[in-house]
């Protein structure tokens, strides 16, 4: 019986010979090679559309403005100091500048969110001070809120706004403590009252540090002392005006001894 010939002794499970060797995996090998560039060119189109879709197109630019928050300020007053680009690629809008810009000009506005809004928007998210007391200065009223910020001039007091008085009786020059700071602490003593006696307050009068008192309608008085201590203070007072309604003056100056006395 003949043995096996030699292409059949060559041959191994798995394996391929002659033709099958050369001509089997080359078109595989051809058709693989051009995948990374044909990736590359997707990618690269890709790209260039986003970009153009940003910065070229039509549809995604800025043709409109929306200011929410104004309460004092009016909305066209806002959107004209925000002079936000109209027509620009809304990408491009800088919208740190355009909050820098109405901070810096309009000193009414605490704070404002500048944000986009897709597509084709810019969205003015504004919050105003409120005044938390007056200084009267010749006829005209200085608005100033609870971080002591001077942020307004206006004609007429803003109704429940109390006014500032500085009585300081020591020459400005042998006084332990600055108008400055002397200010801050009525600031303070304001944003520390109970509600309920914020709403009456006509007047928040400082001699010195530890010597501010009140006038509420009615004239009634209260001696507050110092800026120290508040909360206990507003606790203090709001159960000392339970306890004798018709008192015309309340001391707190010590919360923990507070007294009433008039009616």
């Amino acid at each position: 019986m003949a043995g096996p010939t030699t292409a059949e002794r060559g041959a191994r499970p798995g394996s391929t010979s002659g033709h099958a060797e050369e001509d089997g995996p080359e078109p595989r090998r051809w058709l693989a090679r051009p995948r990374p560039l044909i990736t590359l060119i997707a990618a690269v189109l890709l790209t260039a559309g986003a970009v153009w879709l940003l910065y070229g197109s039509p549809w995604l630019r800025a043709e409109r403005v929306r200011v929410k928050g104004t309460e004092v300020l009016t909305a066209s007053r806002v959107e004209a100091v925000a002079a936000v680009p109209l027509g620009a690629p809304l990408i491009s809008v800088d919208t740190d500048a355009i909050e820098a810009r109405l901070l810096r000009k309009l000193p009414r506005i605490d704070r404002v969110e500048v944000e986009r809004s897709w597509p084709n928007e810019v969205r003015l998210e504004v919050v105003e001070r409120k005044p938390a007391l007056l200084i009267k200065e010749g006829g005209k009223f200085i608005e100033m809120d609870v971080k002591g910020v001077r942020f307004a001039t206006v004609d007429q007091a803003p109704k429940g706004v109390p006014l500032l008085e500085l009585t300081v009786g020591q020459p400005a020059g042998t006084q332990r403590f600055p108008a400055t700071r002397l200010t801050l602490e009525a600031v303070r003593v304001r944003g520390e009252l109970p509600a309920a006696v914020a709403k009456d307050t006509k007047a928040v009068r400082v001699r010195s540090y530890d010597s501010v008192s009140l006038e509420l309608t009615g004239g009634r008085t209260v001696m507050w002392g110092s800026g120290e201590d508040g909360p206990a203070k507003a606790r203090a007072l709001s159960a000392l005006m339970k306890a004798a309604p018709k008192a015309g003056h309340f001391d707190v100056s010590a919360p923990t001894a507070p007294a009433a006395e008039g009616s």
